[in-house]
């Protein structure tokens, strides 16, 4: 789990006032920081096209090129010249060990933007906008310079952005980088240290990018005294599209919950291992429900069964658009994870906050929009989807950026639903059930043998029996 940040600008300053580092030093190890990737993915004499811009996003571009030149052959482009003082200090220093400077695109293995970083407050130049697509189209492995340029402070790209198979980003991690809109630009990150270690540039903060390593799935060993009851019962509506239901209940019991129970309204088919009844059970230490819901369920059973219990419970889907469940966001001393797509957001923000949304609105604010529902309702675990889900609870905000564009199909939200309300039957708190739920469900689709398009619910249930800590 690592720290992440809206951004760096205080923590750069600590570097200067208290560390005594000057702005050329940080600029160095920020270069070197790359150097170090590209060594590691390129060859010798391989060719290296770096676009740098004219402030010190460009500067580190340029000291970039210098550190690479001998080993690689460099060609660096100023398309907007250099501006400020730092830049052009690593350019006389570039020209002066041979670096060669070009007057437009070139061919190259590597290809490197250094334009703009985290500093752009508007969006690009119809002429920067076509370079950046012209460069986009290019073969060539693509790095990009602390934020892919185009990116804007909220991870939009304003008009388009570089898409990078890499990016580098410096001192600490930042918020713009973990955004949905941003997953498809911005490929693999890495931090680089800017002259102290991390742990002395990083501020404190109360948001985390969740990583494999942080992945603990329930695990009965040493349990040998211990009986299916021991490990939880976990309830599962199942309403008028008993597929979604039955998805996930059965991801609840391949997750260790030790029995399971499809809530049901009429007789449905259900596997063997799965048990039926139309009320929930009695001792059920979980209860899961919105999933294919639709109107199957009368508004007295619900209040009476869902509302008025104390059982902790997973809402989903179609519970987030009945205003009668939404009662149970109320209830302070309940474990209670929220699990909408954005659409499903919009909708209960509208309810719950008494004003419109856009779908828009939501997606280029995500991290935004999470906190303050959360502040609305702490008690409560919001895990919002995406491509980066966003998991709010208590003033705190985390991001699984571990999902592939294979998630992207019907049934992986209500597996993701199961996982949870299994966690929580065996005893879980509720934002750890929404994080090793989350992680889990990511994790599988990631581990997954075959074309991204053919993912299936149950592939996913399937491949939960492979998935070790992280």
């Amino acid at each position: 789990m690592e720290r992440l940040y809206r951004d760096c600008y205080s923590m750069d300053r600590r570097c200067y006032e208290e560390y005594g580092l000057s702005e050329d030093l940080l600029m160095e190890h920020a270069a070197e920081g790359m150097a170090v990737l590209v060594r590691e993915r390129l060859e010798d004499g391989s060719r290296v096209f770096i676009l740098a811009g004219p402030g010190n996003n460009g500067a580190d571009g340029i000291t970039l090129a210098r550190l690479l030149q001998g080993a690689y052959e460099v060609r660096l482009w100023l398309p907007l010249g250099v501006k400020s003082e730092m830049a052009k200090l690593q350019l006389k220093r570039a020209r002066a060990v041979g670096v060669e400077l070009a007057e437009g695109p070139e061919t190259a293995e590597l290809y490197v933007d250094a334009i703009f970083g985290a500093g752009l407050s508007r969006p690009l130049s119809p002429e920067i906008a076509d370079l950046i697509e012209e460069i986009n189209e290019q073969e060539g492995w693509k790095l990009a310079c602390d934020i892919p340029t185009g990116l804007n402070l909220r991870g939009w790209p304003d008009p388009v952005a570089f898409r990078a198979d890499w990016t580098v980003t410096m001192g600490a991690l930042k918020e713009s980088l973990y955004l949905d809109a941003a997953k498809e630009y911005v490929g693999e990150i890495r931090v680089v240290d800017l002259g102290v270690e991390r742990s002395l540039y990083e501020e404190e903060s109360r948001s985390f990018v969740l990583g494999a390593e942080d992945f603990a799935p329930p695990s009965r060993e040493g349990a040998w005294g211990t009986h299916k009851g021991s490990f939880g019962h976990a309830a599962v509506f199942c309403g008028e599209k008993p597929g979604a239901g039955i998805l996930a209940a059965g991801a609840a019991a391949r997750f260790g919950a030790g029995l399971t129970t499809l809530v049901v309204h009429e007789r449905v088919e259900a596997p063997p291992f799965l048990m039926s009844a139309t009320t929930v059970p009695p001792k059920a230490s979980a209860i899961a429900i919105g999933m294919g819901l639709g109107n199957h369920f009368e508004s007295e059973l619900l209040e009476k069964e869902v509302i008025d219990s104390s059982v902790p419970v997973v809402l989903d889907a179609d519970a987030l658009d009945r205003v009668d469940l939404l009662q149970i966001l109320h209830q302070e001393q309940r474990r209670i994870v929220l699990t909408p797509h954005p659409m499903e957001f919009t909708r209960l923000w509208k309810w719950t906050m008494k004003e419109e949304l856009s779908l828009e609105a939501l997606q280029k604010e995500r991290f935004e929009y999470a906190r303050r529902f959360n502040a609305r309702f702490p008690h409560t675990v919001l895990l919002l989807k995406g491509a980066n889900p966003v998991i709010a609870h208590l003033g705190e905000t985390f991001v699984n950026p571990l999902g592939t564009p294979a998630l992207a199909k019907g049934g992986s939200g209500d597996v993701l639903s199961g996982l949870i309300v299994a966690l929580l039957a065996q005893g879980y708190e509720a934002l750890d059930a929404a994080i090793q739920g989350s992680l889990a469900l990511a994790l599988a689709a990631r581990r997954y043998v075959g074309a991204d398009y053919s993912l299936l619910p149950t592939d996913l249930i399937e491949g939960l029996k492979d998935l070790n800590e992280g």
